[in-house]
């Protein structure tokens, strides 16, 4: 587990600045429900440093408990987030979009209003409170805790206004996402000479130096899903056999679930190719024409195709779930759990199970496609939870580049955020039933192979936190959309709903460039330069790694990994069959479909 200790808090501690006004003066509160304040609490609150679009909606003078010694300042209520800020503390111009007083209104968990001995749950906005709150309790879905005291003398009608214009905000942000996504203009920057810090694939090019950078000369980019027209959570483009038509993938893509047919996730530098894809349709009924274009999308010009059924001896959705539920309330700084118990009680959550049987599936795959010459396709009936995080696990194992900070970004961009994972819902943003922390699962997961290997990996345990802070902040849409149509839609790139792709009004008329929008990866807004350069792993050698990891035995592969990692995953693996229970393998053939779980269909 990597988030440092019970009950801490994991955003970075920022660095101390001078006070500075803020980034927007007093248009920033034009048009805000908050009441008339004293001249010298005016001017804090105009000091917050709203965005464009951002409104106070209320605020009160509060001290800031939990902390040696007490944080007197202001709580102060938008519709983004919630802020405290301290007396004497003014926001950033660098660092304009969060600091560690935020949390974003959806990143609230739980919000408690406190009175003596009365504590109040406040869900929703027709929560009744009874009483003038002494106290209020923030739980924040990143482990994190705001408490905040008022203090009597006049100012108990704005604690209550101030609590429930957070019961209010928080109910509007989750139905409508009414802030979603700031744009380059409205950060203050251009967009003339600004190039993304990670290439978004949201565009052919991008996708086609990516197919050249990983030597994929089988493969090419299709355009078949410019439109969205064959599936609405596919990019718009992605990599298919040379010799496959589109008008063969527009129909062979037809018999998956939700459109999701086989195409590359990794080409091996060995000659391997991994790839994904949805479950059958099983009312489909294809003909024989679909039926070989299916064979040979799945073969990928090799003769030998392992098909991996990803689900099998993996937990469900709700099993992550649960397991997450359970981690959070052990892990918050009111839990109740003795410490003598703590660590009983974290194996009782299982979900240091799951990351060991995410592990050891990802080890197996990679051995499969480093092995020897083939396809190696991962099979998810949705095609867009555990196919992405094994995915990327096999890429972190068997690729040196993706273990890089810039390599890693681009794999979380490439293999989660333009596949179409459903980040959204999966965090409980859309109010659904699916909800499961799958990206959280397998930022543990990377984790725990830098502990393991701490040599090997250019980015940091820092870098994680960060990564893991941002999935529930909400400036960019990188995580706050479900699919890349709904992403490019929210971002003008798209008209309405007739999924037709039309420029907007601030992209070059040149090329099929997309609107500029800030994307997570634009860390220089987030957090200051003293704080980025923690993202670097300072053990990190790249010399280390050796020109090829495989045994002598091995033939037709010569490919780089985590130097040693054949001699490490054996004993890895006998440590996980030990932590784990396994099905031996003579209990394989007898219990699993041979067709359909690591098997060899040709």
């Amino acid at each position: 587990m990597w988030w440092g200790g019970r009950g801490q808090s994991f955003n970075i501690a920022p660095q101390k600045e001078e006070p500075e006004m803020g980034l927007s003066g007093p248009k920033s509160v034009q048009g805000s429900v908050m009441p008339e304040p004293r001249s010298h609490q005016l001017g804090s609150c105009l000091a917050s440093g709203c965005l464009p679009g951002e409104q106070i909606l209320a605020w009160a003078p509060g001290v800031r408990k939990g902390l040696e010694p007490e944080l007197p300042g202001t709580l102060i209520c938008t519709n983004l987030r919630v802020t405290f800020q301290p007396c004497g503390w003014q926001r950033s111009q660098e660092t304009p979009l969060s600091s560690e007083y935020d949390f974003a209104l959806v990143n609230i968990g739980r919000l408690e209003a406190v009175s003596g001995l009365a504590r109040v749950q406040l869900h929703r906005p027709g929560s009744l409170l009874k009483f003038i709150p002494e106290e209020i309790l923030i739980h924040g879905r990143d482990f994190r805790l705001l408490r905040v005291g008022f203090e009597a003398g006049g100012q108990e009608p704005q604690a209550f206004q101030v609590t429930m214009a957070i019961v209010q905000a928080r109910a509007q942000s989750s139905q409508a996402q009414q802030y979603s996504g700031i744009t380059l203009s409205k950060a203050g920057l251009t967009s003339g000479s600004r190039k993304p810090p990670v290439p978004l694939l949201e565009t052919s090019e991008d996708w086609e130096t990516e197919r050249k950078k990983q030597g994929a000369s089988a493969w090419r980019v299709s355009l078949v899903n410019e439109r969205f027209d064959v599936a609405t959570s596919l990019p718009r483009y992605f990599w298919v056999p040379t010799r496959t038509l589109d008008s063969e993938i527009r129909r062979a893509f037809g018999h998956f679930h939700q459109g999701r047919g086989p195409r590359l996730s990794w080409h091996h530098p060995g000659g391997s190719d991994l790839l994904r894809c949805g479950g059958f349709y099983t009312a489909s009924d294809p003909n024989k024409e679909d039926i070989r274009a299916v064979e040979s999308m799945l073969q990928a010009g090799h003769s030998d195709v392992v098909l991996v059924d990803t689900m099998d001896e993996l937990p469900s959705l709700a099993d992550v779930q649960l397991a997450h539920l359970r981690l959070r309330a052990l892990c918050l700084p009111d839990s109740s759990v003795a410490e003598d118990k703590w660590l009983s009680a974290l194996e009782g959550t299982r979900w240091l199970d799951y990351i060991r049987s995410c592990l050891r599936k990802a080890s197996d795959i990679s051995v499969l496609v480093t092995s020897r010459v083939r396809s190696v396709v991962l099979q998810e009936r949705g095609d867009r939870d555990f196919n992405g995080l094994l995915s990327s696990l096999v890429q972190l194992l068997s690729a040196p580049e993706a273990r890089t900070l810039l390599g890693f970004q681009s794999l979380v961009q490439r293999e989660w955020v333009a596949a179409g994972h459903p980040f959204l819902t999966r965090l409980g943003g859309t109010g659904a039933s699916e909800k499961a922390p799958v990206f959280l699962l397998f930022l543990d997961c990377v984790w725990q192979l830098l502990q393991q290997f701490p040599a090997e990996f250019e980015f940091s345990e820092f870098f994680l936190l960060a990564l893991h802070d941002s999935v529930r902040v909400p400036d960019t849409l990188t995580f706050l959309r479900d699919t890349p149509w709904e992403r490019g839609k929210q971002s003008g790139q798209f008209n309405s709903y007739t999924q037709v792709y039309t420029p907007g009004d601030s992209q070059p008329s040149a090329g099929n460039s997309v609107n500029p929008q800030l994307s997570v990866w634009d860390w220089d807004l987030r957090y200051s330069n003293e704080q980025i350069l923690q993202f670097h792993n300072p053990g990190y050698d790249p010399e280390h790694c050796p020109e090829s990891w495989l045994p002598t035995l091995q033939t037709g592969l010569s490919a780089p990994t985590i130097p040693g990692l054949q001699i490490e995953l054996s004993h890895l693996q006998e440590l996980l069959r030990k932590w784990t229970p396994r099905i031996s393998p003579e209990d394989h053939s007898k219990t699993r479909d041979p067709n359909t779980i690591l098997s060899q269909t040709r």
